[in-house]
């Protein structure tokens, strides 16, 4: 029997997000569209400024969309116009949003309950210790002391953190920080992690643990982890899709795999390429990125093709990464201005069936 497909977690339909300057409107988002389905870890990357913070405070209502629709678990978000509680407007004093007069519902309500969120910045409140920071969302909505103090030293077990409960932020280390806020943002059973730029302030040790914690967060506890970042690497070390934002649009979505194989835009070239992008610019001769897919990756192809067609050819970037599990990478070559001898080089790629694409 075929499996059924399921409905996704989160719709955006039509999401466009304007702010008002004293120069005018400015457009953060516009006509964004996307699905995020249950169990999955989506990644959003962006250069500074694309729109993807704003993306993020838009699918749990800390800002409020100018047009379009939030559809979280099949209901939309928009046109609620309750007030926000007491426990909401300190939500979004932590979230350093408390100027926006949001317009909550008992539907929003739900919603933010079922969606945690970590930040660059920790947002840690410096007055409590560790314990009372995870124990805080809980008593914002009730919970008594025992159960709230239960559930929180279970987190910080869970995040290596059972040995800290009595510490303060400022005795922490960045690390250490994050740690007790992913803590605090499962305190309360959320279905979503919304994760903006979680690792930013972190070093690549730390970077690579914090990854690996929400990795086991999303595979051992079904949560759907949406990751805010402009670090490709973040990207291609945990998230299973992908959506690339630029200039307040979405670019292209799919698969990690698929976009680092085969980036279909500009900006996706670039985020992926890297500093290769800004190589392939030097030279007047012909350039080819070869693309290795995890069964090339191990085989000498460049070696082969010199050896095949006897062309001098010279190799502008090379980069292999794991994806996945699964070795992923490219190259940049320049192939001779000689039409016949680049020719030869096409022809040996396609017989051999190496991915490649000329990059102009």
């Amino acid at each position: 029997m075929e499996k059924q497909k399921q409905s996704p977690i989160i719709q955006l339909k039509g999401l466009g997000k304007q702010f008002k300057t004293s120069n005018g409107p400015v457009t953060a988002l516009d006509d964004i569209n996307l699905e995020i389905n249950p169990g999955e870890i989506f990644g959003i990357i962006g250069l500074s400024g694309a729109g993807k913070s704003t993306l993020v405070r838009c699918i749990n209502y800390l800002e409020v969309p100018t047009s379009g629709t939030v559809i979280f678990e099949g209901v939309s978000l928009a046109g609620k116009n309750d007030k926000p509680s007491l426990a909401e407007r300190i939500v979004k004093i932590l979230s350093g949003s408390a100027g926006q007069a949001v317009k909550n519902s008992q539907d929003i309500r739900r919603a933010r309950r079922s969606m945690g969120m970590i930040f660059q910045q920790f947002n840690l409140l410096a007055q409590r210790n560790v314990l009372q920071n995870v124990c805080f969302p809980l008593e914002l909505i009730g919970t008594n002391r025992k159960e709230a103090q239960k559930r929180a030293e279970e987190l910080l077990k869970m995040v290596g953190l059972e040995d800290r409960m009595k510490a303060y932020p400022a005795q922490l280390s960045g690390g250490q920080k994050q740690r007790v806020a992913i803590a605090r943002a499962m305190a309360t059973n959320p279905k979503v992690l919304l994760c903006d730029e979680a690792t930013s302030a972190l070093d690549p040790n730390t970077t690579k643990q914090i990854l690996g914690l929400l990795k086991q967060i999303n595979r051992e506890m079904g949560v759907t982890v949406i990751v805010i970042t402009h670090e490709m690497s973040v990207i291609e070390a945990i998230c299973d899709r992908v959506a690339i934002i630029d200039q307040s649009h979405i670019a292209e979505v799919g698969k990690v795999s698929d976009i680092f194989s085969n980036p279909k835009t500009p900006i996706g070239r670039q985020l992926i390429l890297g500093d290769a992008a800004k190589k392939v610019a030097l030279g007047t001769e012909r350039q080819l990125r070869i693309i290795f897919d995890g069964r090339e990756s191990s085989e000498p192809v460049i070696s082969n093709l010199v050896l095949a067609c006897k062309v001098p050819i010279n190799i502008m970037h090379a980069e292999t990464k794991d994806v996945g599990g699964k070795a992923m990478g490219h190259m940049l070559i320049q192939i001779p201005e000689d039409e016949t001898e680049a020719n030869r080089v096409i022809n040996y790629l396609k017989t051999v069936k190496v991915a490649f694409e000329e990059v102009r």
